[in-house]
């Protein structure tokens, strides 16, 4: 396992992480395998766990503060809010008033007093950046919190927070989690840029394309995994966009083979290589499919294959591009953008 330092932090953290969005009802995990995996990925040299207050309901972050029980000090511990927490209209977002409040549920659902890192999940256009900046400052102040930071923040987003922090003295984010693979490049154009000038320690995210990059997606094969249970449209090759992802996944597999890799190692020896990536998070279901992971984690790709797969997807394209989590609300909602 590599390790890297999470941005300008100073905290040493492994190159892949484990991600706990399949513990409970979303990756039908109980809580034994839950512990399972996470004992595996210990032994295997990880030491960064993410999950979330929205993952199953809450369900992740009880078991994964069951999990780390007695270890606490020995693993960065990172959870999120923001997304809707119930039906409730003010259990949800990143006001002050919710983030006090969710913090403390994530914390009594863990288990634990404090998180090293507290990020929000996703960007609330109905909230300003010094009421999020000013709350995150006191939780650190606090001692709730050591670290602060951002998920699936638009370049422009990250900027403005950036700014706002040093324009009203408050602590700022210092990581950034975007989606990242081989198949979805688009932040190469201006989301990796602005964390590399800023300094941010990133986290990517889906580095297996919801699994198109597992190999056990190819050409003539029925695709029954997990994800295309709940989320059929994704892999419907019946679509463009879906029937572009499976012909590279065809042309990427030749580049793994040639080079004598699996697709799992090309993929997260991709997302790795960036400079601007910390570390690459890992959400495996199974002891099996994180033992598939691990060994990539000192995969290193050469300049020859890195070529051969910007040959496949061009830098900075998405090829799901309808599928990014950082659309502008005025691109989605009608009534933002007229008068």
């Amino acid at each position: 396992m590599q390790y890297r330092t999470l941005g300008r932090t100073g905290v040493q953290v492994s190159s892949l992480a484990l991600g706990a969005m399949n513990f409970g009802r979303i990756g039908r995990t109980t809580q034994d395998e839950a512990t399972a995996i996470v004992d595996a990925a210990l032994e295997g040299g990880i030491n960064v766990i993410d999950t979330a207050d929205a993952y199953s309901g809450g369900e992740s972050e009880e078991m994964v503060g069951k999990a780390i029980a007695g270890r606490r000090d020995d693993i960065v511990l990172a959870t999120k809010a923001t997304l809707p927490m119930g039906d409730e209209r003010n259990h949800r977002g990143s006001s002050r008033r919710w983030l006090v409040t969710s913090l403390d549920n994530s914390l009594r659902r863990l288990g634990v007093d404090h998180v090293d890192l507290y990020q929000i999940h996703r960007w609330d256009p109905t909230t300003g950046d010094e009421e999020t900046l000013s709350a995150l400052t006191d939780l650190q102040r606090a001692g709730k919190i050591r670290y602060f930071g951002s998920s699936t923040f638009p370049a422009y987003r990250i900027v403005e927070a950036q700014w706002a922090a040093r324009e009203h003295h408050l602590g700022r984010y210092v990581t950034e989690q975007p989606s990242y693979s081989i198949l979805q490049r688009g932040i190469e154009t201006h989301v990796l840029p602005v964390t590399e000038e800023y300094g941010l320690g990133v986290l990517a995210w889906s580095p297996l394309a919801s699994g198109w990059l597992s190999g056990a997606i190819r050409e003539g094969r029925d695709i029954a995994t997990s994800r295309s249970a709940f989320m059929p449209q994704r892999f419907d090759t019946a679509i463009p966009s879906n029937r572009a992802r499976l012909d590279a996944v065809e042309r990427l597999a030749q580049v793994a083979d040639e080079a004598g890799l699996t697709m799992i190692q090309l993929a997260l020896g991709f997302v790795t290589a960036h400079p601007a990536v910390t570390s690459a998070l890992i959400g495996p279901r199974t002891l099996d499919h994180l033992h598939s992971q691990l060994a990539a984690a000192d995969t290193v790709l050469t300049a020859d294959v890195l070529d051969a797969i910007d040959a496949v997807v061009t830098p900075g394209t998405d090829l799901a591009a309808h599928e990014k989590n950082d659309t502008p609300p005025a691109l989605l909602d009608p009534a933002l953008r007229r008068r």
